[in-house]
């Protein structure tokens, strides 16, 4: 199989989803790949282009789908979404990943960046069937979309083992911002570990923003993340 885009009905609507399915084992591990602010763009695809590479079933939807397509600023559609939308969206990719055959899906993990990083923390919260959590810098974890309660408020509810990474001269997600998260993290017994990057802020993994982008940081927090999926994503 390949890489490609399929279409997903959730709420009557149609969403579009960035899909690698790659051929060879009967069963495979999946990850979700929440979208930046930028959407699904370049960067996003090549995250599940690289996790497909892999050897992952990867898919990236389009949260914006019900969005006028007349909307353009990035902080305008941001500002538009709503957690329980979200959820619905995410839960809709990761149940088009289990009806997949050849390979079928086993565990599922998820990884976001910027907002994106938001939303992988939210579902941890929402859904028991994420077996492993990636945050990048993941933004606004403190701040409701739409009705509370906050993802760092529904920390409680979170089932599966995170990891994050963030940099020092970030301002959303600040270091006392991370600190507060980890904290609590640590106070409700969530297994939990967070890397932060000196000479990085926000959106380092982005090779698209090349003001933003640090190689380094870039390189040794994907590896890590590699690492921890191969850890608790094990089919």
């Amino acid at each position: 199989m390949a890489v490609r885009w399929d279409t997903v009905t959730v709420g009557g609507k149609a969403m579009r989803v960035y899909v690698g399915v790659p051929d060879g084992a009967a069963r495979r591990a999946g990850i979700l790949v929440a979208q930046h602010g930028a959407g699904v763009d370049g960067f996003i695809q090549d995250a599940v282009n690289r996790l497909f590479r892999e050897g992952y079933v990867a898919a990236a939807p389009e949260l914006y789908h019900r969005q006028p397509a007349d909307v353009k600023d990035n902080l305008t559609r941001i500002g538009m979404l709503r957690d329980d939308e979200i959820i619905a969206d995410m839960n809709a990719t990761l149940g088009h990943m289990k009806e997949l055959k050849d390979p079928s899906v086993g565990p599922v993990g998820i990884v976001g960046f910027c907002m994106g990083g938001r939303v992988s923390y939210l579902m941890a919260t929402a859904s028991k069937e994420i077996a492993a959590c990636t945050v990048f810098y993941g933004g606004n974890i403190l701040k409701p979309w739409g009705n509370p309660p906050t993802p760092f408020e529904r920390t409680k509810d979170i089932a599966c083992p995170m990891i994050g990474f963030f940099g020092v001269e970030d301002t959303n997600p600040s270091p006392d911002d991370v600190k507060k998260i980890d904290a609590e993290l640590t106070r409700l017994g969530k297994a939990h570990e967070f890397h932060m990057y000196d000479d990085a802020g926000h959106a380092f993994q982005n090779f698209l923003d090349a003001p933003r982008y640090r190689a380094r940081p870039a390189r040794g927090s994907w590896t890590e993340m590699l690492a921890f999926f191969a850890q608790y994503l094990r089919t």
